[in-house]
């Protein structure tokens, strides 16, 4: 449970303090500004690293031992994060950003203990790496990979979703080592970087800035090199191919810049991302495709952790001479990407008209608006056992609505049953598939589960036949979120077998998916949805407290 609560709780803690985040962004001008090298077009507030921060922060400090690796990971990143908002502020020059992550890669290495000592079969005889060696080799690299991501950070959930994706992979392969510190330190980033990214996803309302991704950056390489170093059987060559891509970017653009006579450290137009906009793809097509190649990377790393190091060192190099050669016959050749849109087919056609007769999506919609809230409802009656503190939390969630319609005046309401959601949501059908009551038959459970379906139809149709402009539209963040819900119930091994993960990430994105819907449908008419949270929390209330 401890790690559920850390996700849980990085996520709720990261999304409650955005907005108070945005308004004090926005008061005190901390915004990103446009200029020809960047690609938004109005002023951003850029604080969000500082939510994800204390998001992340919070948990750890709570629930996790206080030994060695982890004072030292606090100690280093709190020099980031301090350096990274100064930053953030006042633009610091890249000498005095570079001595911050000096600084923090010093504290994580020497008092950490987070050293490179081995390269596996690289070296005759595998042999380990001195200290005076290894030392100035993990500082390279931790300082190498902290600025790859922060460079990467040009688009909008770019460096947030390559880093979740990361921390997903590490956060795997440390729960197959038995390393519970780095696994908890996994989730208690990745949970942050999903609070964040409800916000960051295109069009963004919030930016990490420098704060942010130097902590993702500094904290996948640390815990990739921690994971992998030592005694254990994956190759020391993984971190490399989990942060490959992004350090692929960082030395191809620093390359192009010296053989142009420029500093390396001078900022450009030449990043990946930026080429992939220049060939004609959308902002949220660049991220998308930045994401599959992410992703592929990740599964790579899963499927191969432990082939032989020459094998792994090679396939990146395979891979890297791929991305280089295709974007440079790319620039050579002038290419871009068509778009034919099929306006006029017939098919195309019939759908319009469907679309707006209207009786689809009314058909549709009103179905959901009652349907989802109900499931919810049921879904609360249908654990074996209610927790005492899952029955406080949810105590806190009735208070947090009611003061939403009462002192809030209905302003923050939207935000507060978001929040209220993100939590019961992912606890109620966590404790379904633990056990569920045991009036409950396995006929009532075909036929619970069989309404996730339906309901996910109603989610299709509602999207598909929508006439709102600013209704719901599938994001790059629903790619991230599809990718670990068919990957994680695969590789996870017994604990899928003891608690049917596979199932249950699919029931939690189907009432995610179907509450974003209805409240981007239902214009800020929130009474009915405000009502049947409130009781579907006091049933656990009563339910918890009760005993029952």
């Amino acid at each position: 449970m401890t790690y559920f609560s850390t996700l849980i709780a990085s996520i709720f803690i990261t999304m409650s303090l955005i907005p108070i985040m945005i308004k004090l962004a926005t008061r005190y001008q901390l915004v990103d500004l446009p200029n020809p090298r960047k690609v938004h077009a109005q002023p951003v507030p850029r604080i969000g690293g500082l939510a994800m921060a204390l998001g992340a922060f919070v948990p750890i400090l709570v629930w996790m031992p206080a030994d060695q690796f982890v004072r030292a990971f606090m100690a280093s990143t709190g020099i980031l994060v301090l350096f990274g908002f100064i930053d953030d502020m006042k633009e610091l020059g890249y000498r005095v950003k570079f001595t911050g992550q000096i600084l923090a890669a010093l504290v994580v290495v020497l008092y950490g203990g987070v050293r490179i000592q081995s390269l596996g079969a690289l070296l005759p005889g595998a042999v380990l790496l001195p200290d005076w060696f290894s030392v100035p080799l993990a500082l390279i690299a931790i300082v190498g990979v902290t600025n790859a991501i922060n460079l990467a950070d040009g688009l909008d959930g770019l460096a947030g979703g390559i880093s979740l994706l990361g921390f997903c992979c590490i956060g795997y392969l440390a729960y197959l080592q038995g390393n519970s510190t780095v696994l908890l330190l996994c989730l208690a980033l990745a949970g942050a970087i999903f609070g964040f990214l409800r916000f960051n996803t295109h069009p963004a309302t919030l930016f990490m800035g420098d704060t942010g991704s130097q902590l993702l950056g500094f904290s996948a390489v640390v815990f990739a090199v921690k994971i992998t170093q030592g005694e254990t059987a994956f190759s020391p060559i993984v971190p490399l191919i989990i942060l490959g891509f992004p350090v692929l970017d960082t030395l191809m653009v620093m390359a192009q810049r010296i053989s142009a006579g420029r500093s390396p450290f001078t900022p450009d137009k030449n990043h990946f991302h930026h080429r992939l906009i220049r060939f004609g793809l959308s902002h949220a097509e660049a991220v998308f495709t930045i994401y599959v190649i992410q992703a592929l990377l990740i599964v790579s790393v899963m499927c191969f952790k432990y082939h032989a190091d020459w094998a792994l060192l090679a396939s990146y190099g395979v891979f890297s001479a791929l991305i280089l050669a295709a974007f440079g016959v790319a620039d050579r050749t002038g290419f871009s990407f068509k778009r034919n849109p099929l306006t006029g087919s017939t098919i195309g056609t019939r759908l319009k008209i469907v679309k707006y007769n209207n009786w689809i999506i009314r058909g549709s919609f009103s179905t959901l608006k009652i349907a989802i809230p109900l499931l919810l409802i049921v879904s609360c009656a249908l654990p074996a056992r209610i927790p005492v503190l899952v029955s406080t939390l949810s105590l806190g969630s009735v208070a947090l609505i009611a003061a939403g319609l009462t002192v809030m005046k209905k302003k923050y309401l939207g935000i507060c049953l978001r929040l209220v959601l993100y939590l019961t949501i992912p606890l109620v059908l966590y404790l379904v598939e633990d056990g569920s009551s045991s009036w409950m038959s396995h006929t009532s459970l075909l036929l619970y589960r069989f309404c996730f379906g339906l309901a996910t139809v109603l989610v299709i149709l509602t999207v598909k036949f929508s006439r709102r402009a600013k209704g719901f539209k599938p994001s790059t963040m629903d790619f991230l979120i599809i990718f670990i819900a068919i990957t994680v119930p695969n590789i996870t091994g017994s604990l899928t077998q003891n608690h049917n993960l596979g199932v249950l990430a699919v029931e939690i994105i189907v009432l995610f998916f179907s509450y974003e819907v209805l409240y981007n449908e239902l214009r800020d008419k929130f009474d009915y949805q405000a009502i049947t949270t409130v009781l579907a929390a006091l049933i656990l209330v009563a339910r918890g407290f009760g005993g029952f």
